[in-house]
């Protein structure tokens, strides 16, 4: 009877390892098998820089400083060179930031010498005391108490309604 209880915990016992060895090869295999997903669309590879040679056209354009030009120093540092007679050109050319601008005159009812450009946005106004520049495409004062070196010793601009006052008199 030993001999028939001990044969049937040994198959009890092989039955047992068996179904432990064969779920263990099923896990396996249901962790190996993929899961089916969804089809994702691939990205496309982000395009690579590519170094071009500098072409001059394209690069920043630097105005020379007009001949004759007046320099006018500026609060907090700066200054522009402006070229012209503010008593009688109806153009002047103001070299700001490497660029040459030609500002027509506009008329006013304050008597401030007025040049502006609408195309650029540059925008001069003198009056007796100073000049200021603006950039009137961002609404920006780009340069403040201005003034030549005349006007920093005591006179007045040189403006055209300076000129009629006087020449009134």
């Amino acid at each position: 009877m030993k001999k028939l209880m001990i044969a049937a915990m040994i198959g009890a016992l092989s039955t047992t390892m068996l179904t432990v060895a064969t779920d263990a090869a099923a896990a396996d295999t249901a962790t190996t098998k993929k899961p089916a997903t969804k089809a994702v669309a691939k990205r496309p590879e982000p395009r690579r820089l590519i170094k071009r040679k500098p072409n001059p056209a394209k690069e920043a354009k630097v105005d020379p400083v007009p001949e004759g030009a007046e320099k006018w120093s500026c609060k907090d540092g700066l200054a522009f060179e402006m070229k012209g007679d503010m008593k009688r050109d109806q153009i002047v050319t103001v070299h700001w930031a490497n660029k040459n601008y030609n500002l027509p005159r506009e008329a006013t009812t304050t008597g401030a010498d007025r040049f502006h450009d609408a195309a650029t946005g540059m925008d001069l106004v003198v009056i007796p005391t100073k000049a200021m520049l603006f950039q009137d495409k961002d609404s920006s004062r780009l340069a403040d108490e201005c003034k030549t070196v005349a006007m920093a010793q005591g006179a007045p601009a040189a403006t055209q309604s300076n000129a009629i006052n006087k020449t009134g008199d």
